[in-house]
């Protein structure tokens, strides 16, 4: 058995060198020794797997520091490694493979190649819908049923897209699933592998389509969706629920349900964030004197307690009455914030004047200063 060579000597690269070097030096040595190019030729077949071993060590990083440390001897379980690469081992195919790679997809099998064909295995459509939420619903959750119009599985073939449930190797690419085309380039002839467009890959084709689907196994249909929704939804957000799409042709796999999220708005809250703002339009008399009012919440009505003097501006807070952090701990809500306006009327009669006129030189009814630099204050923070 001849002496292995260094395997940093046969990528002729130094042992710092990069895995970009490592990758780089391999890709020339394989497509100089590559065996379409030179067919019969022993030597160069040798060197191609000579190649591939080196890469295969190297470019692992944990085989790479055995090797560095025990050199050959961790191959055979003095280094205490297990699961080694031994080259003389190794078959075409996995050497094909590890080319493809460097490729970045597949090269042609020596000598016919061998691999087994894998069917693939075909995903069907996703849906997209949109499902509108009231306030209620947001803060509470809520589960909901709707129909969804998607490709169902064709009951007559039973998904197969068979009438009879027999079909036949496809002529076009022997059931391979994929057809070789050579072609000349600067490096020579190579050969590239596809998709054979006959079968579409599987290998098979079949003999007597079903009438109802057209051989596709999937047809137009619809199905009833119960859906879970989760407090706290925001509009825009998607849920995605896997294998709840449309059917996948010839007994494929479902592709997913994306449900969007809109809002629909309350007549009375509004939503910022995860808190609730009710603007609560107090009369003069109801600022200057005080008083009790009801102010809507999403669970119904709330009494709160209005101060005497009350400013406009004030902001009320109703701590939990907002809306639940998503996926949250329990009581994690936001709040619900009171914006308070005082409504003044436009036109008075000559007896209300004349009660306002009484008022208008007490120094009760002109502002302090403290009181017009607080509205200033938050005048100047609605631009900021």
């Amino acid at each position: 058995m001849a002496e292995k060579r260094d395997y940093y000597e046969v990528l002729g690269i130094s042992k710092g060198a990069s895995d970009s070097e490592i990758k780089k030096a391999y890709k020339k040595m394989a497509i100089k020794y590559h065996p379409d190019r030179n067919p019969g030729d022993k030597n160069a077949e040798d060197k191609f797997k000579e190649a591939a071993e080196a890469y295969e060590v190297l470019s692992n990083p944990q085989k790479r520091q055995q090797y560095d440390q025990f050199g050959f001897s961790y191959m055979n379980g003095s280094g205490g490694f297990s699961g080694g690469f031994n080259g003389g081992n190794m078959n075409m195919d996995d050497i094909f493979s590890m080319f493809g790679d460097i490729f970045g997809g597949h090269m042609g099998g020596f000598s016919g190649g061998g691999r087994q064909h894998r069917k693939p295995v075909f995903r069907g459509r996703d849906q997209r819908m949109k499902i509108q939420l009231d306030l209620t619903e947001i803060v509470n959750g809520t589960t909901k049923k709707f129909k969804v119009k998607k490709d169902v599985k064709c009951e007559h073939c039973n998904g197969t897209g068979s009438a009879d449930g027999r079909t036949k190797t496809c002529s076009q690419c022997n059931g391979s699933g994929f057809v070789i085309r050579q072609q000349r380039s600067i490096l020579g002839m190579m050969q590239t592998q596809s998709e054979c467009p006959q079968c579409h890959g599987e290998g098979t084709v079949i003999e007597n389509k079903c009438p109802h689907c057209h051989g596709e196994g999937i047809v137009p249909g619809e199905s009833i969706e119960e859906v879970k929704f989760p407090a706290g939804l925001q509009e825009g957000m998607v849920l995605n629920l896997e294998g709840r799409g449309g059917a996948g042709r010839h007994s494929g796999v479902n592709g997913d349900l994306q449900v969007i999220i809109t809002e629909k708005e309350h007549p009375e809250l509004v939503r910022d964030g995860n808190d609730l703002v009710y603007n609560l339009l107090l009369s003069i008399p109801q600022a200057i004197l005080g008083c009790q009012v009801e102010v809507p919440t999403v669970d119904g009505k709330a009494k709160i307690t209005i101060q005497p003097g009350t400013q406009p501006g004030t902001v009320l807070r109703l701590r939990g009455k907002g809306i639940p952090q998503l996926q949250g701990y329990r009581g994690n809500h936001g709040d619900e914030l009171v914006n308070i306006s005082v409504y003044v009327p436009k036109t008075l009669t000559k007896e209300q004047k004349q009660a306002m006129e009484k008022f208008a030189d007490h120094d009760e009814f002109a502002p302090d200063q403290k009181t017009k630099e607080s509205i200033f204050s938050k005048f100047k923070a609605f631009f900021d």
